[in-house]
């Protein structure tokens, strides 16, 4: 048995020639005022777009993308006006690829043009990490969707939406439960559950991405209280999108390559849904959290956990982080870093807290896949915001040291 995965195919157009360029440029123009022209009519439907859409000079391909596009502005996306950076859509008749080893730029696309005989080939620098992929366009072995020719302040970028087959997970009847816990401090944390005992522990530091955030919400204000040019901002703006989409990648990554050295891997994450209506840690800490992705982060390790053919599970996310894993009752962050269990009959006295709520995240996981449901006996946490998650500043650990505690977490 196998199921489809979605990926998005990244490549950068080989600077071209100042007649192609300007070509390329007329049809991005083109194909702006065509959308705009249609969403201010409030064509609704595929056959009022395609009256108001014909008369443009466009490939057909981004007509029939239009027509599809435009009816879901604002039936499904509740659009009430469009920006002017909208990028060029086009159907997957306009995926017309080309490779040689001849070439020092191997793969070539086809820019569609309007007009008969007018398309040329331009070529492409491909995601080396994606390379099967586009071979796999080529073989059909993948099925592409849309395209997306998007034009910066120095490229052009063309994302190439496509689906392929992957083997779907196994059950196991000895499955190894991994909790993933996302937080700001430490950015993934990691902990195998075998038989109720953690295992091999892994962290990964979130000081990159919280450094990337504060200079990118400082740098954007400055920009602006200047009244910078927008391209600039803009530009800026790009910048650390992108970084934060590397620490990302790169994060949920060595998250599921930990997960594969584990038997019978099994992921399990939070549920999240409606993270951003409930934290509520005082005006400066719920401005940091919610510009930080935490369901970006989720979806990029379920997407690679399925690719790699390991099943995924969410579960409750409530009082992970101020449980003990071992007894399940409520203890409390003494420190960031560390977590408390105050029951005699626990044998747990401190524990490093993120590794604890990647514990519980694993524990409430169960062999039919099923998230668990949990209630404290009773809500005993501080009422000082000071276990607002693990999403939280990083304060130094205590040097007190205990019979449970494994190494510290510091950045």
């Amino acid at each position: 048995m196998s199921e489809t995965v979605t990926k998005t195919l990244q490549a950068t157009l080989v600077t071209p020639t100042t007649g192609k360029e300007q070509r390329l440029q007329r049809l991005l123009d083109t194909y702006r005022e065509a959308l705009h022209d249609a969403f201010d009519n409030k064509a609704d439907t595929m056959s009022a777009v395609n009256d108001i859409v014909t008369p443009y000079d466009l490939p057909y391909q981004a007509k029939d993308a239009l027509k599809s596009y435009v009816p879901k502005l604002r039936s499904t996306y509740n659009a009430e006006e469009l920006d002017d950076e909208h990028p060029l859509r086009l159907v997957n008749r306009a995926a017309k690829f080309d490779y040689s080893d001849e070439r020092e730029h191997g793969f070539v696309w086809q820019a569609p043009q309007p007009g008969r005989g007018t398309n040329f080939w331009i070529p492409l620098r491909i995601n080396p990490e994606q390379e099967s992929l586009w071979f796999d366009l080529l073989s059909e072995d993948a099925t592409v969707g849309e395209l997306r020719l998007q034009r910066h302040r120095m490229s052009w970028e063309l994302h190439v939406t496509a689906e392929y087959p992957v083997e779907e997970p196994t059950d196991s009847d000895d499955p190894t439960y991994i909790g993933f816990d996302v937080g700001e401090s430490a950015l993934i944390t990691g902990c195998a559950l075998k038989r109720d005992v953690p295992r091999k522990p892994m962290l990964v530091s979130g000081s990159r991405a919280r450094h990337l955030r504060k200079e990118m919400f400082t740098t954007l204000r400055r920009l602006q209280s200047r009244d910078a040019a927008e391209w600039r901002v803009d530009e800026r703006f790009d910048h650390y999108q992108n970084s934060l989409t590397d620490v990302v990648e790169k994060a949920s990554r060595q998250a599921v390559e930990y997960a594969q050295q584990f038997e019978n891997p099994v992921i399990v994450l939070e549920d999240l849904s409606y993270i951003r209506e409930r934290l509520d840690c005082g005006k400066f800490m719920n401005r940091r959290l919610h510009a930080w992705a935490f369901a970006r982060l989720q979806g990029r390790i379920e997407d690679k956990a399925t690719e790699a053919g390991i099943r995924v599970e969410y579960i409750n996310a409530a009082y992970t982080s101020q449980t003990c894993y071992a007894c399940n009752r409520l203890g409390r962050r003494k420190e960031q870093a560390e977590f408390v269990c105050p029951h005699d009959d626990c044998h747990v006295s401190e524990f490093q807290a993120d590794i604890n709520a990647a514990a519980n995240i694993a524990g409430r996981a169960n062999p039919w896949g099923e998230s668990v449901p949990w209630e404290p006996e009773r809500d005993d946490s501080p009422r000082d915001r000071s276990a607002c998650d693990s999403a939280t500043v990083h304060r130094e650990t205590s040097e007190k040291s205990s019979q449970m505690t494994l190494s510290a977490y510091s950045d």
